[in-house]
């Protein structure tokens, strides 16, 4: 009689959450665009593939990586959070550093925690957060021009900040949606908005629990004609009231724009940056 042999059973996943920081310059957005495991498409780099790649030579077998936020082409991310599933063995700090010796040098991980096998990136995140920078002078910028937009004419932004504050509460945000939106619906969250100067600089803070394709690029490029004085404060109600994106402004530069990160409730132990 053969002796049976036993097979050793597979370690258990464990499942652990990334802090990335990247320039959204350099690649066609955050989603890859190829098929999971296949190299990008010539000319089009995505930020996921470079992740799903670093971290597979680390793990030594493939790796999947779920984001809490998809960014566009051009959008930078100073937190995005992903979380990964992996049976191999290494501590926080090897996922970090060895991953980040793999990425090119316009990203990075920044953190590394292990988490619950519940944690989702993207659903457990209570909110998401958004930071807009236009330079707001005579001539355009030389130094920092990848991370700023730029407006020659004066602004006026607590003009700004107080048209703003009618896109609060739980609203139709189909004004300021893409045609191109894949959302099932427009309506969303804005919990917070903020306009301010510092210097030359007029900097637009926006966090909602989600965003819908193009919303905040759509919202800022709504914001300016109320900052040159060209629409009244009001405009900015009225457009969310009407609900067409027609009439609204253009769609702001994708270089301002910074992903600043998702936030999650405090029982994921996650870190303060990204902590309600």
């Amino acid at each position: 009689m053969t002796e049976t042999v036993p097979v050793a059973d597979a370690p258990p996943s464990r499942r652990h959450a990334l802090g990335v920081e990247y320039d959204g310059g350099e690649f066609s957005g955050w989603q890859r665009l190829s098929k999971h495991g296949e190299p990008d498409r010539p000319g089009e780099p995505t930020v996921q593939s470079a992740v799903e790649a670093a971290l597979s030579f680390v793990a030594g077998h493939p790796i999947e990586v779920i984001c809490a936020g998809r960014t566009d082409a051009g959008v930078h991310a100073a937190c995005q959070v992903v979380h990964f599933d992996s049976p191999a063995t290494r501590d926080p700090r090897g996922w970090m550093l060895g991953a980040t010796s793999r990425l090119p040098p316009a990203v990075c991980v920044r953190w590394c925690v292990p988490v619950a096998d519940d944690f989702h990136a993207r659903f457990s995140a209570r909110a998401r957060r958004y930071r807009y920078r236009i330079l707001n002078r005579a001539v355009r910028p030389a130094l920092r021009r990848q991370y700023l937009s730029w407006e020659r004419r004066p602004l006026d932004a607590d003009a700004m900040h107080r048209a703003a504050q009618a896109l609060l509460g739980e609203n139709d945000f189909s004004a300021f949606r893409t045609v191109h939106c894949q959302a099932p619906h427009a309506r969303r969250e804005l919990q917070a908005i903020r306009v301010r100067r510092d210097g030359d600089v007029v900097e637009v803070e926006v966090q909602a629990n989600a965003f819908l394709h193009h919303m905040v690029r759509n919202i800022v490029g709504s914001l300016l004609p109320v900052g040159c004085g060209e629409q009244p404060e009001a405009w900015i109600g009225e457009l969310l009231a009407g609900r067409d994106r027609t009439v609204a402004g253009p769609t702001a530069p994708s270089a301002g724009l910074v992903f600043l990160g998702p936030r999650y409730p405090a029982e994921w132990g996650l870190p303060a940056e990204v902590t309600l």
